[in-house]
């Protein structure tokens, strides 16, 4: 392990895509940054099957990772633009959006998750930031200002603010006594690698179903990966299955537009939805799942995330060059107003729409598909919901 510094102005603990993001960021404004992560992350191999989990990166997460000097190390080892996103219940409801009306060269980028990691890996490693790896947090006290934190090993390290970027089961909130509202969402999410026949293309998609929605995210090549909501009975059922079934089981029950497509690999999990109580104390800050987890109905999640490492690299460094105390609860609350509002209506947004089309009334049915017509019928309602989703 690389040797502790005792001191240090920042310790981060979770060195993931949104963990590292922060770290790279804070270190660029001359704090003294410390990163605990439990795992190295995975070396790229050119010519590898794509990661299972992909991200999709709006405009205002892209401009981020430019920022930081990360995004040319993903755009050197593989991403994706899509230019156009369709969501359907019925196919004359169709709503369309495409970047070429809306004047942008792209509405986002898919990124594998382990790519985004070792692009932001390699940034760390060219900053005077120290990398603990592998290591766990074991305690966290509140002592002389700051906070101690243990770790596995014994050894110990002071930190002016320590910050939890660990994830929806964030051991940083737990330790920190900070409470969470949240439950389960009554379905599961199973994602799907597949080779397609042709090309995948630059178009995004998702159709709504009574068991839940089917999404095609194009990958690179003619790589793409499928979304497929479902009970977490039937989840459970689908991830026993052999690929071979699994490829009898989507040509069944995804749209015909998906094509003759060959499964590779997959993975599930449950849909959960988490938020904090609060995202601050004297000294600590939570970001990212950590704070707070939505429905991935719309790709959000690390979006969010980005978001709000944008939000406190910006209290912090600003607060700095005031020569506030800019560990202090008055200004991490500033992070918090920036932040806990604008995360709970996304999350009650998606909430909204997952309960509309999960109803399977019928004048509901009819509702809500009136709904999706009148949305892709109207400029300003359509270029303002993009807008609010891209972070422009």
């Amino acid at each position: 392990m690389t040797e502790i510094k005792q001191k240090v102005d920042v310790t981060i603990v979770g060195g993931g895509i949104v963990g590292a993001a922060l770290a790279s960021g804070l270190a660029q404004h001359g704090f003294q940054v410390a990163v605990l992560e439990q795992k190295t992350p995975a070396v790229f191999v050119a010519g590898s099957d794509p990661d299972v989990r992909i991200s999709s990166i709006g405009a205002a997460s892209a401009a981020l990772l430019k920022q930081l000097d990360v995004w040319p190390a993903v755009l050197a080892m593989r991403t994706v633009p899509y230019r156009k996103l369709e969501t359907w219940e019925w196919q004359t409801s169709a709503v369309n959006f495409d970047a070429e009306s809306f004047g942008l060269p792209e509405l986002g980028f898919m990124v594998e998750n382990s790519v985004l990691q070792q692009a932001l890996w390699q940034r760390l490693q060219q900053q005077p930031v120290q990398l603990l790896c592998p290591a766990c947090l074991r305690d966290l006290q509140s002592k002389n200002g700051g906070w101690q934190l243990t770790l596995d090993n014994g050894e110990q390290l002071h930190a002016r603010l320590v910050v939890g970027a660990d994830g929806a089961n964030s051991q940083v909130r737990q330790l920190a006594g900070i409470g969470i509202h949240g439950w389960n969402y009554a379905q599961s999410c199973m994602l799907i690698n597949v080779r397609c026949e042709l090309d995948a293309g630059d178009t995004t998609w998702q159709q709504f179903t009574p068991d839940g929605p089917r999404a095609f995210l194009p990958l690179f090549d003619s790589w793409a990966s499928l979304v497929w909501y479902d009970s977490p009975a039937r989840i459970r059922q689908l991830q026993a299955m052999s690929m071979p079934q699994l490829k009898k089981e989507i040509q069944a029950h995804f749209p015909p537009r998906v094509g003759r497509v060959t499964p590779v690999v997959a993975g599930s999990f449950p849909l959960v939805r988490r938020h904090a109580t609060r995202y601050v104390l004297l000294g600590l800050a939570l970001v990212g799942d950590a704070a707070h987890t939505i429905n991935p109905l719309a790709g959000q999640g690390v979006n969010l995330g980005y978001r709000d490492v944008d939000a406190l690299i910006e209290v912090l460094s600003e607060s700095r060059l005031r020569a506030e105390d800019w560990a202090s609860a008055a200004v991490l609350q500033r992070y918090q107003r920036k932040r806990l509002k604008d995360n709970l209506l996304m999350q009650s947004g998606m909430d909204m729409f997952y309960s509309a089309f999960s109803n399977q009334s019928a004048p509901l049915k009819v509702l809500r598909n009136l709904g999706l017509i009148v949305a892709q019928h109207s400029g300003v309602l359509k270029r303002q919901a993009l807008r609010y989703a891209l972070g422009l």
